[in-house]
């Protein structure tokens, strides 16, 4: 729930968050161009990945989707300022997506809609499957504003 609160902040403002147009603006000029597309994107992420989490279902999906949100959080925001959470850094960012990963390989549990409708999506191949897939996920983004960034400065 926890991710999901953070893509309401950039979505709507709930809970003191800035809302989608003024993420947008930061999205922006962190190279992620459109940036209110990208703010977009990233909100959607964080609040249905973290929904789906929560509630256990399409867990591997889920989680691939947090993994890669977080991933693209981690290198484009919190890694420049270290690892640890009291300079900014990308401490708990990875703890969030790690966590989010690790209920691919375990599975929601008893308690999830995946196990209320007979699903069992837990084990390695789901794991790994989740791994490549929030890494793939991640990467779009952080490419292109890797391109963005550079024909910036070429022009």
């Amino acid at each position: 729930m926890t991710l999901a609160a953070h893509g309401a902040q950039k979505l709507f403002g709930w809970f003191g968050g800035p809302g989608l147009d003024k993420t947008g603006d930061a999205m922006e000029g962190l190279g992620f161009v459109p940036g209110r597309a990208q703010a977009l994107a990233a909100g959607l992420a964080e609040l249905v990945g973290g929904l789906l989490l929560a509630l256990g279902l399409a867990t591997p999906l889920a989680a691939a989707i947090v993994f890669g949100v977080m991933v693209v959080a981690a290198v484009s925001v919190h890694l420049p300022r270290g690892f640890f959470m009291t300079n900014g850094g990308a401490e708990y960012t990875l703890v969030l997506g790690v966590a989010g990963l690790t209920l691919a390989f375990t599975g929601a549990g008893p308690l999830s809609i995946d196990a209320l409708f007979g699903l069992s999506f837990g084990g390695v191949a789901w794991g790994l499957a989740a791994l490549v897939a929030g890494l793939a996920g991640g990467f779009v983004p952080l490419a292109g504003r890797r391109w963005h960034r550079l024909s910036r400065q070429t022009v």
